[in-house]
């Protein structure tokens, strides 16, 4: 039999948190963001969830030829535009927008030769400090786009860099508004943080929001706000099975480097689960996991291929017992990805994207 660990993709939790964004910004369309092939999701397996979408963010060519191959003829845009001039012939044949964030893609696109105009999201630095034109060089952007046969529509577009926090947007709202006044063309500001935080304030929904981490299910505020304050499903689960159990004495240690130590008699169980899965090794004992539907937490160190999880209070626990390491367990209990990934150090975003090839996925039934 297949070693017993196995991935599932909630196809209802896709579609329910894409419900969520259309709730939280009703006047808007939703991009559905699905980089880093559906944050490690998988596109095939995301896509029957995550269609009802107006539209899919994404990075990479292949990704978008992929969602082309599914049949999906609506907008696709590419969050980085062109990183090659070649790479808009591809834009052309595939019909995809793309976002223009420096003076090089603008040169590619005037030396272009096309028949059909592109459209473009032309992106402003606001503050983030990653990508985009300064406000003081925006308009100058724009200008001469807009003198471009080659440009259809021009979009305006900008990443916020503290929506989840107290910092929060006004400020990047504020130079977002002044620098754009009186220019023509759709605006997208919102990503998951600030649809779910801040869509209600006056332009900050705008006509596109980017729905990425929320459409899988994690709080983008965590652990300011948990999934379930959002109303958002976790549409990954990771579980694994009990393979074998062990008795431990007080002074037993358990695993490399004799972390954890016993202090009364206790029962572990050894999970078909470690860091070649995807599972992160630096999640200290005490990392909350599911067995067979009922808390329990880690003991000791993550192995490569094995994890041991506190069975002391659950006598009727043993090999072949069902061990949720983040998602929904077949009995329906829930342990959100968030929580995981805070014990570890690191966010849901990581987890995701980090689930081994090794690991088998599929699509849950239902």
């Amino acid at each position: 039999m297949p070693r017993p660990i196995q991935a599932l993709i909630h196809a209802d939790a896709l579609a329910h948190n894409l419900a969520r964004a259309r709730q939280a910004a009703p006047d808007a369309r939703v991009w559905a963001v699905v980089k880093a092939n559906a944050y490690g999701h998988g596109i095939e397996r995301a896509f029957g969830g995550l269609r009802g979408a107006d539209g899919f963010a994404l990075l990479d060519l292949a990704e978008a030829e992929r969602l082309r191959a599914l049949d999906w003829r609506g907008p696709i845009l590419l969050l980085e535009g062109c990183f090659e001039p070649r790479d808009l012939e591809l834009c052309s044949r595939l019909d995809l927008w793309h976002v223009v964030h420096c003076p090089e893609q603008i040169d590619w696109l005037a030396a272009h030769k096309t028949l059909r105009p592109h459209r473009v999201f032309l992106k402003m630095n606001s503050g983030m400090n990653r990508l985009g034109f300064r406000p003081d060089a925006f308009r100058g952007a724009w200008a001469r786009l807009d003198a471009l046969p080659q440009v259809d529509e021009i979009s305006l577009m900008t990443h916020f860099s503290d929506a989840d926090g107290p910092r929060g947007i006004a400020h990047q709202v504020a130079v977002f508004e002044a620098a754009t006044r009186d220019l023509p063309g759709e605006r997208s500001l919102a990503n998951s943080a600030a649809t779910l935080r801040h869509a209600a304030e006056a332009g900050v929904a705008a006509d596109w929001v980017r729905a990425g981490i929320m459409s899988y299910g994690s709080a983008p505020d965590f652990p300011a706000h948990d999934a379930g304050h959002w109303c958002l499903q976790p549409a990954m689960s990771l579980r694994a099975r009990v393979l074998a159990t062990q008795t431990l004495a007080p002074g037993d240690t358990v695993g490399y480097g004799s972390s954890f130590t016993a202090e009364a008699t206790m029962r572990i169980g050894i999970v078909a689960c470690g860091y070649a899965d995807g599972y992160p090794r630096h999640c200290p004992t005490g990392t909350p996991v599911l067995v067979d539907g009922m808390r329990s937490a880690t003991v000791g160190r993550v192995s490569m291929d094995m994890l041991a999880v506190d069975l002391t209070a659950r006598p009727d626990a043993g090999p072949g017992s069902e061990v949720t390491l983040w998602g929904r367990a077949s009995a329906g209990a829930v342990l959100p990805i968030d929580e995981v990934a805070q014990a570890a150090g690191t966010i849901a975003y990581e987890l995701m994207c980090a689930l081994a090839p090794r690991v088998p996925v599929a699509l849950a039934d239902g």
